[in-house]
This record gives C-alpha cells, structure tokens and sequence, in this order.
C-alpha cells in the first residue's frame, strides 16, 4: 500500500474512532482489505450523518467460519460470488430491496453477469473483479517460469516465493497447472493437485493472504501468488514488480455487496450499496482498489492508462475460469476441505 494510502487509511481509522459516534448510526462493513477508498467513505458519512467503521477478512472461509460462530453487527459484508449461495442457505444474508438501488439498477453492466453466479441479483450486487496471478520481482526472478504454476518448482527462489492461504485458490491454481477444472468434482483429480503442492510447499516461505503485498514490494519475496487489484496497487509504487496471468489459466472471482440477515441498519446499508454505483464514485473507488467494478459509465469514464491495468483484455480471459460453490454438493466441498487440511499438515493421500 503506498504513503497516501497508508495516510488515507489512518485518517479512516480516526475517522471511525472520532466520527459521529452517538450523533450519528454506524455502519458496520466487513470486506478485504485495503477494498474501498477512505474519501469516498468520508463522503458516505458526511452526506448521511453517520459512521463507517470497517472490519476486514483474509479468505472467504475465515469470513463465514466467523459469522457462522456467532459473529454479529455487521451491515455489508463483501465475500466472493462462489461463497453467496452458502451464505444464504445458512440464513447469514437477507434478500435486497431493489427499489432502494436506483444506481444499481441504471448503471450495473451486463456484462459482468458472466462472473457471477447469482445473476437475478436477488441476494447479491456484484462489487469488483478480481483475476489471480503472481505478483513478481522483475529484477530478482532470472529465467524463473514466472508465467507458468511450475514457477513454485523453482528451487533457486526457494523461501522465496508464498502462495496464498486460501483453500480454493491455491488447489484451484494446482488443478489448472494439471490441466483440469479448478471447480472440478473428481476426487481423483484434487488428490493430484494436492500432491502438486505438497511439492511446492517445499519451496515457499508461507501459505499467506495479506504479507505479499508488501513482501514483493521489498523484495523480500520474489513471487508472491495474490489478486491483481493488489498487484497493480504495488505496481503503481514500484516499476521492479509485475503481474501475470499464469498459462495454463487463473480463477475469475467477484466480490459483491451483501446485506446481513442481523444488519443493525439494512436501510443505510441500502443507501452504502446504491452510493458505491455512482458513475462518479465508481470511477473513483476503481482508480483506487484498480479492479473493474461493473459500473458502465464508470468504467467509460477511465483513463485509458487506468484501463489498461485494470481490464483483462478478452483473448486472457479466455484462459480464466468463475470460482463456484458446491452448494448442493457438500460431500465435495468436505473433499475440499479435508484435501486443504492434508495440505497444511503436509500430508499426501
């Protein structure tokens, strides 16, 4: 995160303590980090005599692990389309009031409809999109694979490179390598994936979420597997790092905007959605997390140097495949599930 994002975000965090306080509700959001622009939170707040205080997750997972322990007094919560079907049959989100989301309605691009799962949009406004690849070190990577999965089998970098902690990402990106689907249902293929990693493990300093971002900013790391939006975020500090899209393909994630079924202010928390799809406020919030957000006039609106970071151009998407839930498969999600657990423990089959 650079210094004016670091300065922004701690005059945020003021902003929570110091805010309106009992002058004013306050609005709970639980999203990722560094995931929404402070000035435009100010702006929410001074144009509804409230308070935004805000609280970040790492993976989807950990998200509705802590909600499901009883979690409450949250407003907004962001998790990623796959996690959406879940939430809802668990009771954690309530249905939206369309008639409150005029920008929703007038400005939402169609578009982007591939990448969510939910498309009646009864539950769920999609956010931004995010593409994972590797965040690199230009200048540290010599002739390393650095477009390939099989850059994590580079023993030369080894302690060097982290992979993310996250269950459907990082076996999602094995089965890619494998060639097949990262939503795949065949327990024989997510066992190979899992032997795959257990291979890179051997050379990764970590399995992280968070750490990446300012690790390959400092060299410390020289890969670093994570999201574009914080990629191109390092990027705009350093012309050392870069960002690629693995070959053999990527996951496709969007994070939307959910209501909490216990929100303690549903009706601002309607009027938070319906802000964040302002042509103006999009096209700002975009040129600060640098992920699409589908907001067509917003979207049109963005300087093409902008653009060209932040839109994965047609031809690469090609290569890339939507994360989905297993909602009515749970016997697959557990595969899942106890597949991640032998790879933290460092076991094969």
């Amino acid at each position: 995160m650079n210094m004016v994002k670091a300065l922004a975000g701690g005059a945020l965090a003021l902003g929570v303590v110091a805010g309106c306080g009992p002058k004013g509700p306050v609005l709970h959001v639980y999203t990722w980090s560094d995931y929404i622009d402070p000035e435009i939170v100010a702006e929410f707040e001074k144009a509804n005599g409230c308070t935004v205080a805000i609280d970040t997750f790492d993976s989807n997972e950990s998200m509705f692990a802590k909600l499901q322990a009883g979690s409450t007094g949250y407003d907004v919560i962001t998790p990623s389309s796959y996690q959406i079907p879940l939430m809802a049959k668990n009771g954690m989100i309530r249905k939206l009031d369309k008639s409150k989301l005029p920008n929703v309605a007038k400005n939402f691009d169609k578009s982007y409809y591939a990448a969510i799962l939910d498309k009646s949009m009864d539950y769920n406004v999609p956010y931004a999109v995010t593409y994972t690849g590797f965040a690199y070190r230009k200048d540290k990577i010599g002739n390393a694979p650095i477009d390939s999965w099989r850059v994590f089998e580079t023993g030369a970098m080894k302690g060097r490179m982290a992979l993310l902690a996250d269950m459907r990402e990082t076996i999602g990106g094995a089965l890619k390598c494998l060639g097949y689907s990262l939503n795949t249902e065949n327990p024989a293929e997510i066992d190979a994936a899992v032997e795959l990693i257990l291979k890179w493990k051997r050379n990764i300093a970590k399995f992280d979420n968070e750490q990446y971002k300012t690790a390959v900013a400092s060299a410390e790391w020289f890969v670093g597997h994570g999201y574009s939006s914080d990629s191109v975020q390092i990027m705009e500090d350093s012309e050392n790092v870069g960002f690629v899209l693995p070959k053999e393909g990527f996951s496709i994630a969007c994070d939307e905007l959910v209501v909490s079924s216990k929100a303690p202010q549903p009706e601002l928390a309607h009027r938070f959605i319906n802000f964040l799809y302002d042509a103006e406020i999009a096209k700002r919030n975009m040129e600060y997390v640098m992920a699409p957000m589908p907001v067509a006039p917003a979207l049109a609106a963005l300087d093409s140097e902008i653009k060209d970071k932040v839109v994965v151009p047609p031809e690469t998407l090609k290569r890339g495949e939507v994360l989905r839930d297993f909602d009515e498969k749970p016997e697959i999600r557990e595969f899942y599930v106890k597949a991640w657990d032998r790879i933290k423990a460092g076991d094969a089959k």
